[in-house]
């Protein structure tokens, strides 16, 4: 065992699970890991971490098995064969999926006689064991509470509800900001360069731009929740005529126009509605299906 009993199974050894048995490692836990391709295995082995020749054995070895595969098909692949071995344990799965497929994975581990924690960690693996990880997670919550010193060694406990949907949901949100942030950023960039203006020229301008979001989120987000839409400076008139200089701005650089001209179609979308005169922030009504406009809407997952 490790320092105190410690001791935790993890399944799954790419850059993120490898990481994970790290951080545990170096808190003084016995880990026991399992990977399909074993040789991932050697460096953490040399470090400590013991292989279990199974999955079935390294299930066995811990009371907790933490998961960190591509998604909840690889988990289905790999624990399938060995449900025998479920009994008993709780698993934390650490893989991305939607929260559909995360509420049905709570059901099938609890038809094999498990415990199970969904998780969305939203950090990447150079930050696991670090003050700025964190991971959203959901599920029973006395499991949760059970195992929260072991979690809390990989990152931060963000526990969302006993909902096994509502991590995975809470991680796709995330994405959804980050993934759309990114491919916009790399799709200015392409811009830029096309102008014969570096990375590195518009770096600093494209980090003002960044820097200043989460001044706009605190302040569109009282008025979000209210279904104010009003239009001060931000008329979503102006959104159109903005991003049709961004589209011809691309065009003339020879850069694929799909990206700025989807949102400049929903910009249009909410003008032809009538909104034109509103906030832009009347455009979240547009991505709602059968929304109105002025209404808050419920999360749902």
């Amino acid at each position: 065992m490790g320092v105190g009993g410690q001791s935790v199974t993890v399944i799954g050894l790419g850059p993120m699970g490898q990481a994970m048995v790290r951080a545990l490692l170096a808190r003084g836990y016995e880990v026991t890991v399992w990977n399909r391709t074993a040789r991932r295995a050697d460096g953490l082995v040399a470090e400590g971490a013991v292989l279990a020749p199974s999955v079935e054995e390294a299930l066995a070895a811990n009371g907790l098995v933490i998961l960190s595969l591509t998604d909840y098909d690889a988990m289905y692949a790999v624990l399938e064969p060995a449900t025998a071995a479920l009994a008993g344990k709780v698993v934390a799965n650490l893989s991305s999926d939607t929260p559909r497929r995360a509420r049905e994975a709570a059901q099938w581990a609890a038809g094999h006689g498990a415990g199970y924690l969904t998780a969305g960690v939203a950090v990447s693996p150079s930050l696991v064991g670090t003050p700025e990880g964190y991971a959203y997670y959901s599920g029973p919550k006395d499991l949760l509470e059970a195992h929260r010193s072991t979690l809390e060694v990989i990152s931060r406990v963000e526990y969302r509800g006993e909902d096994p949907g509502l991590a995975a949901l809470y991680y796709q949100i995330q994405m959804d900001l980050f993934w759309t942030s990114m491919t916009a950023w790399l799709h200015s960039v392409a811009v830029a360069e096309a102008n014969g203006i570096s990375v590195e020229e518009i770096l600093p301008f494209s980090e003002d731009v960044a820097a200043s979001l989460p001044h706009f989120f605190r302040f569109y987000a009282p008025r979000l929740a209210a279904g104010d839409h009003t239009g001060d400076v931000d008329r979503l008139a102006m959104g159109v005529a903005s991003m049709e200089h961004v589209v011809d701005t691309v065009r003339a650089a020879e850069v694929d126009v799909a990206l700025p001209e989807a949102v400049l179609d929903v910009f249009r979308r909410g003008a032809a509605a009538g909104h034109a005169d509103d906030s832009f922030t009347v455009l979240r009504e547009v991505f709602t299906a059968g929304g109105t406009p002025g209404e808050p809407h419920a999360n749902v997952g």
